[in-house]
């Protein structure tokens, strides 16, 4: 289960999504969720359906990449489904026991399901297509503004990029860990909830300490590289808007904007 955590994970390639500059794709996420949460009718939700394919088949990832990472989500995803279907109000299609099962529903669970998917498949479009690098310096640039404020933008952007960068790797640990317990015979798998929740403490205890260790070797490697921040910094890769960038903008906003009119309208 845990080698299906593909979130912060980045695919090499040359595609049109890979060739975007990372300021345009973070701010067309930002506009495609915004976009998911104005969206409904079945409609908007198929044009943003419609719109985040193309976007999956410009960039070469292979559907099984999206799917790997949607397991770790289905239990939450299943459990939201079944929590609007059965406890939404309107007309009764079905009902036994203290479930009821309305066609509001069925329409709720079912767009529900449809949001959380595109949404999360969109967030992990990003991170495949975007290295962590160009990823840290679109969101410093997107920041920038705040900078007058005195706000730390290098610092926030770098800390939120060494997160997303070191996901794979504490996941890859924690594998480790667990192979490692169970050919000491650990078993993280009988028992009621409590002993399981117990069994982990073998597991969470080298985690953290692991983790902790990784954070200061690469403290030091920064300090040893006379890292002080953002101030005086030059950067060896400068982000420029390209053509690309501007017909990919315009896409967008041509689908945002449709989903507006189509929200308008009841449809």
């Amino acid at each position: 289960m845990l080698k299906d955590i593909t979130l912060g994970q980045y695919f090499p390639g040359n595609s049109p999504i890979h060739r975007l500059d990372a300021r345009c794709k973070l701010m067309r996420v930002v506009v495609y969720i915004v976009a998911l949460f104005l969206c409904k009718s079945y409609f908007s939700y198929g044009l943003a359906l419609l719109f985040l394919i193309t976007a999956i088949a410009l960039s070469r990832i292979r559907l099984k990449a999206l799917f790997k990472g949607m397991k770790t989500l289905l239990i939450i995803i299943l459990f939201t489904a079944l929590i609007n279907m059965f406890y939404t109000p309107g007309t009764v299609l079905a009902k036994f026991w203290i479930f009821t099962i309305t066609e509001e529903g069925l329409r709720n669970a079912l767009f529900l399901v449809l949001r959380i998917v595109m949404l999360v498949s969109g967030t992990f479009l990003l991170t495949y297509t975007t290295s962590p690098i160009d990823l840290t310096d679109g969101l410093e640039s997107l920041l920038s503004p705040l900078k007058k404020l005195h706000f730390p933008v290098h610092e926030l952007a770098m800390m939120m990029s060494i997160a997303l960068r070191f996901i794979p790797t504490l996941i890859e640990e924690t594998d480790k860990i667990i192979s490692a317990q169970k050919a000491r015979g650990a078993d993280f798998e009988s028992g009621n909830l409590f002993r399981r929740a117990k069994a982990l403490i073998p597991i969470l205890i080298p985690l953290f300490i692991s983790a902790f260790r990784r954070a200061e070797e690469l403290a030091t490697a920064m300090e040893c590289r006379c890292y002080h921040g953002g101030k005086g910094r030059t950067k060896m890769k400068q982000l420029h808007y390209h053509m690309i960038d501007a017909i990919a903008a315009v896409i967008t906003l041509t689908v945002f904007a449709g989903i507006i009119v189509l929200r308008s309208h009841g449809l």
